[in-house]
């Protein structure tokens, strides 16, 4: 029997069995930022350093990853804070970005400033880092037996957070409906969940034409105005968004897996109708997470586009064991749409109040320091060992930023209670 697309993708991914819930993870089916290099995890401890002097360094640092996989990016997180807390790391700094003034590897020690009782001058030491911050996974599946005991687990999204959210590559697998423009207008996309077979339903309902109407105009409708009224992208991040482009998967360097950075399934053949993904769902579930933060920063890192350049036929497609496959729903191929950032990012800003910031990520990594700059040859003559590692290194750092892959990756910077220049600082 034919049903929406979104239930269908909620049983897949999320069901019983689903891709999400069973199995060893997604890691053995598609390579995101978190698995191509450390480097990652390293930019983004600096940018949790930068919103902990935002907060005014508290008592306790909530780091939340939201849709965590099996821990990866939490467990290189707590090695890294570790690493330059001054103790034995699990992965310790990656050398892939320099220290920078004000860093954890640059401050001084909590022993070194203590003073004797008896001193007049002496203050209390702030408690380091590593101290004060705490790890939450968010994800459905069981946690993973080997996972470090400092990573707390749970289904959802923690409440009154004091921190940094992240969510890399999770609206993307947010279940959402299907729409095909017809001559009477936008109707639903149904499909038979054990055939994949499509056919067209009922007209959509009252808020998903509103959400169409906003954010994935018919192709007789032009855009209609800007509804965030001057909260959201400037002309140069919009600028840089819209410029990275996307277009077909392609290999990621170093792995024999796919990574998820480009839409398109080669195996589907083109609609002559246009069809459209409604982010609507993507749109309430990025709300919610920015509603449990009392204040902080919340990054989405995603592949996506805005509203000016819609794909036409949508970007509907499924990964399995390394490869870009048709988006099967039997639990076993992770099912995935590009997001409409610009309306998550609205819908945001909505709850937060603040002004967001939306760049690719080859913009925000390089300002957080990962420029991917090869070492210089003459290294290969005082040093030809370390020359071999930084040029390794580099590599690495290019396959996050390069604008044709995972540097086309868009992120999106919500604060909340805090200036938007000090969490996003270049």
């Amino acid at each position: 029997m034919p049903i929406p697309w979104r239930d269908a993708m909620s049983h897949a991914l999320y069901g019983p069995g689903g891709f999400f819930v069973g199995g060893t993870g997604p890691a053995d089916h598609f390579r995101t930022s978190v698995h191509a290099s450390p480097a990652f995890a390293t930019a983004l401890l600096r940018l949790l350093t930068e919103v902990d002097a935002a907060l005014g360094h508290p008592s306790r640092l909530d780091v939340v990853d939201v849709g965590a996989g099996r821990g990866e990016l939490l467990r290189a997180l707590a090695g890294a804070v570790v690493g330059v807390s001054g103790e034995p790391a699990h992965s310790g700094r990656s050398g892939l970005i320099p220290p920078w003034a004000g860093s954890p590897e640059t401050l001084t020690s909590t022993a070194s400033v203590r003073r004797s009782p008896g001193d007049p001058s002496s203050v209390a030491a702030r408690p380091s880092l590593a101290e004060r911050v705490r790890f939450t996974a968010v994800e459905y599946a069981e946690r993973p037996e080997d996972l470090p005991g400092e990573i707390n687990w749970t289904a959802e999204i923690p409440a009154e957070i004091t921190g940094l959210l992240i969510a890399t590559e999770w609206l993307d697998n947010v279940p959402l409906d299907v729409a095909v423009h017809t001559e009477d207008g936008w109707r639903y996309v149904l499909v038979e969940p054990e055939s994949g077979a499509e056919s067209t339903g009922e007209p959509v309902g009252p808020a998903d034409l509103d959400w169409l109407t906003t954010w994935w105009p018919s192709p007789t409708n032009p855009p209609p105005a800007d509804p965030d009224s001057g909260i959201g992208l400037t002309s140069t991040d919009a600028t840089s968004a819209s410029g990275s482009g996307f277009g077909a998967a392609r290999p990621a360097q170093g792995s024999s897996l796919t990574a998820r950075s480009r839409p398109g399934c080669p195996e589907t053949p083109h609609s002559d109708r246009r069809r459209a993904e409604i982010g609507r769902t993507r749109d309430e579930a990025w709300a919610n997470a920015i509603s449990r933060i009392n204040r902080g920063l919340a990054v989405a890192v995603d592949y996506g586009h805005l509203r000016d350049d819609r794909p036409v036929d949508g970007t509907l497609t499924g990964y399995r064991g390394g490869r870009q496959v048709p988006p099967v729903l039997d639990g076993t191929t992770d099912v995935t749409a590009h997001v409409a950032m610009d309306s998550v990012a609205s819908a945001g800003a909505a709850v937060a109040r603040c002004a967001y910031s939306l760049v690719s990520q080859a913009e925000a990594l390089r300002a957080l320091g990962a420029d991917g700059a090869r070492p210089p040859l003459s290294l290969a003559g005082t040093d030809p060992a370390g020359y071999v590692r930084a040029l390794a290194a580099a590599s690495a750092v290019a396959e996050l930023t390069d604008p044709a892959g995972l540097g086309g990756h868009l992120w999106l910077r919500q604060p909340v209670g805090i200036p938007l220049a000090a969490a996003v600082a270049r």
